[in-house]
């Protein structure tokens, strides 16, 4: 119930005083939804006992209002009822006016849709029209480029291939001249390698006799050498033995030097460790010599210290 009172309150006009019908809600795409120029201004209603609603309009954005609905507090004053208006029953004529007219609007409206399709169709034609001369014209021109194109390649080509046979042909030519210019050469390399060949063989020959009445010679003086080094191996051995000889006796004579010493030291160490053997007894003696007398001495004073004690004790029982 409040929320179908809200509703007829938001779809009604704001005035509350003359009960407008509310109006069908036109189709989105039959026509565009203006944008609102400047601030919409609308009135707040009168305060009094018999409305129940206030509605406040607000633009919140770009893009549409936002309405708030404020609830009044009850009252228990009736609402007046307001007297209905008297029906009116139509006639027949008026009936029959209307539908004329109503089908004259009707056919009106088709005809100008009518009207607005043809002239919409009699552009696109126009439209295709244009663009169909404007392909063929691009056809044509683009056919007749292409044409002139292909003229000029297959002249630049018959051009370049004359030219490439050219070419071809004094290629081959040096060719042939060049390849019996080798030949010839190469004839005159292959003598000249075989007379180079047939005296390099004479001096290989030459070089191989030369070769081995040198070794013959180096053999015979391999040999003297030979003999000259076993001579003075054999004399170097005889050096070497008598010197060896006379190491092992001086070697001998060193050893027995050396026991020598080492017998007189051993003799003289033992001197030695006798002489501070006695050294030490005697100073042993003395010390206890000493100790015993120390001894003797402090009994001594102890025999005094304890005949003084003992008459002091012996004085004082008396």
């Amino acid at each position: 119930m409040l929320i179908g009172l809200v509703r007829d309150s938001v779809m009604q006009c704001f005035c509350h005083s003359c009960r407008a019908p509310v109006l069908p809600a036109a189709h989105r795409r039959s026509a565009p939804v203006k944008k609102p120029v400047g601030k919409p201004r609308t009135k707040q209603p009168k305060k009094v006992k018999f409305i129940t609603t206030e509605i406040r309009c607000q633009e919140m954005s770009k893009g549409g209002l936002a309405y708030e609905v404020i609830l009044a507090e009850p009252v228990g004053v009736p609402v007046p009822r307001r007297a209905d208006s008297p029906e009116k029953t139509p006639s027949v004529e008026e009936i029959q006016e209307k539908l004329k007219a109503a089908e004259e609007r009707r056919r009106s409206l088709e005809a100008s849709k009518m009207a607005a399709i043809a002239q919409k169709m009699q552009k696109i034609e126009e439209a295709s029209r244009i663009r169909s001369e404007q392909t063929n014209n691009f056809i044509v021109n683009t056919k007749e480029a292409l044409d002139a194109k292909m003229e000029t390649h297959e002249e630049k080509r018959e051009a370049y291939i004359n030219e490439l046979r050219a070419r071809l042909k004094d290629h081959l030519e040096g060719v042939e001249k060049t390849r019996l210019t080798l030949e010839q050469q190469t004839m005159e390399v292959y003598k000249a390698i075989e007379e180079k060949m047939n005296t390099a063989a004479d001096k290989r020959d030459e070089n191989i006799k030369k070769m081995l009445e040198r070794l013959r010679e180096h053999e015979e003086q391999v040999r003297k050498v030979r003999a000259g080094n076993h001579e003075r191996f054999q004399q170097l051995e005889s050096a070497i033995q008598e010197k060896l000889q006379q190491a092992a006796d001086r070697r001998l004579m060193l050893e027995a030097e050396q026991k020598e010493k080492l017998r007189n030291h051993n003799q003289k160490l033992a001197e030695v460790r006798s002489a501070a053997t006695a050294k030490v007894e005697e100073i042993t003696k003395d010390i206890e010599t000493k100790l015993t007398a120390a001894e003797q001495n402090r009994e001594k004073e102890m025999q005094k210290k304890l005949d003084f004690v003992k008459k002091e004790v012996g004085f004082e029982f008396v």
